[in-house]
Parts: C-alpha cells; sequence; structure tokens
C-alpha cells in the first residue's frame, strides 16, 4: 500500500477506491495476499488452480465513455437493420458496457431513445436462412438453397458457394458462386428459404473477379458496365443531388444554366429506371438514346393510367 501511495501520489482512500473500480467495473482479479502483505493480480492456470501473474496490461476489454457510446450506437444500428443477427453475442458485452457507463454517471439507454435509424423498402427477412448464409459466408462452406426467382415466379433449388454478403439499400444480398449456372451472382437472401449448409468447402473466387462480376456497373445488379447514363438535374434539384454518391466512378459537371450534370455507368436498366423515374419532371436523361426511350415509354405508359 505504501509503495501505491507513494507511486501515485495519492492516499490511502484513493488507492483503495481505484482498486475498487478495477474489480468491480473492469473485472480485474485483483487480491489481497495476507502472507506478503500486498495485492496482486491472479489468474486462472489450465488445472483450475489460481495463481499471481505479472502484466503488462491489464485484462478485458477497456472503453472510455466515447468509445463505449460508439459501440452502443453502431450495436443499436446493427439491431435496427437486422434483429436478432448478433444479439445473443453481444448481450454480454453490452452488458458490461452499460455498468460502465452508468458508474460514469451516463444512461446507456440514451443511445435506443436518442438515435433511432428508419428503413424504407425493407423486405421480410427470416431469421433462420439468414443465419445459415452469415455462417456459411464466415466458414467457408457452400449452402443449398429454395431460390425464388421472382422475374420468372418459380423456386429453384440451388448449390451456392458464399463469397460475401451486402447490405444494400435496407435488404441483404449474397454474393456467390452458382454451381447450377457457374458463375458469379447475387441473390436476395429474403428469397431464400430450406437454407442448408453443407460439409463441402466453398470454391473460392478473387476478389477482383467479384468486383469486376458485381462492382463495377450501377447498384447491386451491377455487372461489366455496358454503357453510362448522362442525367442532368434542374438547379433546385441539384441541391440535394450533387451530395449523392451514384456509384464510386461517377462523373459530375455543371451546365450554363446552373444545371447538374451526373454521368454514371450502368450495366442493367432495371433499378436506374427507378431512380430516374422517382425524380419526376426535375430530371432529363440526355444519353444513351435507348435509356431515354425507356424513360419516355415508361411515362406514356404512366400517364395512360391517369386519363
Amino acid at each position: 500500500m505504501r509503495r501505491l501511495m507513494t507511486a501515485l501520489e495519492t492516499s490511502r482512500a484513493t488507492v483503495n477506491r481505484g482498486i475498487e473500480i478495477l474489480r468491480d467495473r473492469f473485472d480485474c482479479p485483483i487480491v489481497y495476499d495476507h502472507t506478503e502483505r500486498g495485492y496482486r493480480i491472479e489468474s486462472t492456470a489450465l488445472d483450475g488452480t489460481r495463481r499471481a501473474v505479472k502484466v503488462a496490461e491489464l485484462p478485458g476489454l477497456w472503453f472510455r465513455a466515447d468509445e463505449a457510446y460508439a459501440l452502443l450506437t453502431a450495436q443499436q444500428m446493427l439491431s435496427t437493420i437486422e434483429p436478432g443477427l448478433l444479439g445473443n453475442k453481444l448481450k454480454p458485452l453490452m452488458s458490461k458496457i452499460n455498468r460502465l457507463l452508468e458508474a460514469d454517471g451516463l444512461k446507456a439507454s440514451e443511445v435506443t431513445s436518442r438515435i433511432k435509424v428508419t428503413q424504407a423498402g425493407k423486405r421480410k427477412l427470416h431469421l433462420e436462412p439468414f443465419q445459415v448464409v452469415a455462417r456459411a459466408t464466415l466458414e467457408r462452406k457452400r449452402i443449398s438453397v429454395d431460390h425464388f426467382n421472382r422475374q420468372r415466379g418459380e423456386h429453384v433449388r440451388r448449390e451456392l458457394s458464399p463469397q460475401r454478403m451486402v447490405h444494400y439499400r435496407d435488404n441483404w444480398y449474397l454474393d456467390a458462386w452458382c454451381h447450377l449456372r457457374n458463375e458469379l451472382r447475387s441473390f436476395s437472401v429474403d428469397a431464400m428459404s430450406k437454407c442448408q449448409m453443407l460439409h463441402k468447402d466453398a470454391q473460392e473466387v478473387s476478389d477482383d473477379d467479384i468486383q469486376a462480376a458485381t462492382g463495377a456497373g450501377y447498384g447491386i445488379f451491377g455487372g461489366a458496365a455496358k454503357d453510362w447514363a448522362v442525367l442532368r438535374f434542374t438547379p433546385e434539384r441539384a441541391r440535394w443531388v450533387s451530395r449523392e454518391v451514384w456509384h464510386k466512378d461517377q462523373q459530375v459537371s455543371e451546365d450554363a444554366d446552373g444545371g447538374y450534370v451526373l454521368k454514371v455507368p450502368y450495366s442493367d436498366e432495371r433499378e436506374l429506371l427507378g431512380d430516374i423515374l422517382r425524380f419526376g419532371p426535375d430530371v432529363e436523361v440526355l444519353e444513351p438514346k435507348s435509356l431515354r426511350k425507356m424513360i419516355r415509354n415508361s411515362l406514356a405508359t404512366a400517364t395512360a393510367l391517369y386519363k
């Protein structure tokens, strides 16, 4: 005790409080040795006996208040994105962080009540298939799934080698090698059922090949870009769109009238058409002609519904 008081230049009561904090809040196994009349850090050996250890760093996870809040915020957002995804795994850690914050007079409940993540267009996702897909992706195993093809309205049994999971626009997708079609494809996880992890190792696909197949074009349905869309937004709408990133390779400029010109690559028009149409009269497709014609036909069809 005298050595601690001298080294820390503080009183006996302050040292005792510090020891209590290390024990109670940080689970540090500090014990008092009556024989040696001093303190030591104890750990459990493989045979179950207790032994003193010399450590350069105290055990366990240490967080400052701001770091604990950041972790709680991330956990809250993750729970909103997909409830139950890591809930059981994070409960012990979250309980410890809550105690740390409360000891400093901070309320962990503030994170839940003050931070809200609103989702739009999220499709219902069953947790069991999701967990199978996630586990197989991490453990590098193949899966057998019943996949519903919405475009054709049919169920197809597939064997997949998961490569990576993608959370895009409030929904989960799986980039996987499809052994039925012998090619890399993206699948909506919510369209999967009867998921089973197989004992076979997943077929590996290089990051470069995954990027080339799924990342070059526009959105989750991207692939090798087949063309570039040139869009002109009105000066009023430009106040919003100019701060958006539609694609990592997008090109932007401003025309003489103050309009905002956005150029993005795409490989499949389906998602791009929806994004363009939601801006109504505030956007015009300048190029290519084929995309411009699709927008014109979609608007004409929609207008006919209201005659």
